[in-house]
């Protein structure tokens, strides 16, 4: 019932295996930036794409999440990785039941290496 929970319940199905359960953290028509490069859409794609990511049984660590930035019925919700690269973040909306779902998910984001011929 809080923005937060979702990242400790992401972590507690995926290690479970229940890629059904992860997808029913978004909303229907969600957009997940996964793969890296790529934009996974949908509740049912994110579903399929967690099957295949689950098969091989990773394991997840919590993150501690840091503080959330709340509006109305959005919420902005974020960890730092464990290994200290980059950030994760995810909007999240209040659904009528009170509870929140994902809406859009940046579950990996480095800065690019700054390139050329300086």
């Amino acid at each position: 019932m809080r923005p937060e929970d979702i990242t400790r319940l992401f972590v507690e199905r995926s290690n479970a295996g229940d890629a059904a359960g992860v997808a029913a953290l978004y909303e229907p028509d969600a957009v997940l930036a996964y793969p890296p490069g790529s934009q996974t859409v949908g509740r049912a794609a994110i579903q399929a794409l967690w099957e295949k990511v689950l098969a091989d049984r990773p394991h997840f660590e919590p993150e501690e999440p840091l503080p959330t930035l709340v509006n109305g019925d959005l919420a902005l919700t974020s960890t730092p990785p464990r290994d200290g690269a980059g950030a994760r973040a995810q909007v999240v909306r209040r659904q009528p039941d009170g509870s929140w779902l994902r809406a859009l998910d940046q579950p990996e984001f480095t800065a690019p290496t700054s390139g050329g011929d300086a």
